[in-house]
């Protein structure tokens, strides 16, 4: 069993708590554990979305394992280990259900980077977002050089990589890093709505949206078109899609199978 993470399924919804106090820091064991979670729940046919979260009211996660990286004795290890928290980070991103990020309290350095990762943020207002890395001397390592930039434009995330400095969840919603700012003690519930409400689609529609989305990411619009066009085609070939355009037209709510 893990030691520093917790899975609840309910619903169709996962709910996967990295528990780590005092501020759920990434360690190596931690990403791994949360690396094997990730992968039950990935191929669980009764989950269909996922929510992150951090355990206690204070931290969604507040960074790497600052002992861990002062231990690192070599450019080779330390390398490794930044390859291998992208990677695990990267199957957040790439886990083929939608994952969502209930940000609990402060979320810096590797804890911005996970929740960047996945598809939707929802933060407390009180909520502090940060790469601090800089001011150790360091710089992001598990993406979030890569991933700011796409997500809030370079000119802001080259600010805040190159100061560290550390803003409120208001001015992160404004600049389109998370989706929803809600009283910190509703964040949870917030992120089970979402979830349910997603949860309810047809889930044929929602894989090949994400995957379409995701992959449109980095190709060029015309190839981006061209996966959207092959996606339409396939799902509209499904039950799912036969009973919704039968609901809509009999004004009634759909009754999706999810195939």
């Amino acid at each position: 069993m893990p030691n520093n993470i917790k899975l609840q399924v309910e619903e169709g919804i996962a709910v996967v708590t990295i528990d780590r106090p005092p501020v759920n820091a990434l360690s190596r064991e931690v990403m791994a554990e949360l690396d094997a979670t990730l992968q039950a729940v990935k191929t669980d046919a009764a989950v269909k979305v996922v929510i992150i979260t951090g355990g206690g009211s204070f931290a969604f996660v507040a960074g790497a394992d600052v002992k861990e990286i002062a231990a690192l004795s070599s450019a080779k290890e330390a390398a490794e280990v930044a390859a291998k928290g992208q990677a695990v980070i990267m199957n957040i991103q790439r886990l083929g259900k939608p994952v969502i990020a209930a940000i609990n309290g402060v979320c810096l350095g590797g804890g911005n980077e996970l929740a960047m990762a996945c598809h939707l943020r929802i933060a407390g207002d009180r909520t502090r977002f940060g790469q601090p890395e800089i001011s150790l001397g360091i710089i992001p390592g598990f993406g979030g050089t890569q991933r700011l930039a796409r997500l809030i434009g370079k000119t802001k995330a080259l600010e805040w990589i190159l100061t560290g400095d550390l803003i409120m969840a208001q001015e992160a919603h404004r600049l389109g890093l998370v989706n929803h700012v809600v009283p910190q003690d509703q964040v949870m519930k917030a992120a089970k709505d979402l979830a349910r409400k997603i949860a309810s689609k047809g889930q044929v529609a929602v894989r090949l949206a994400l995957q379409v989305t995701e992959q449109g990411l980095g190709q060029s619009l015309d190839d981006g078109l061209a996966e959207e066009a092959s996606a339409f085609g396939q799902v509209a070939e499904t039950q799912d899609a036969k009973e919704g355009v039968s609901a809509f037209l009999e004004k009634r709510q759909p009754r999706f199978q999810d195939r």
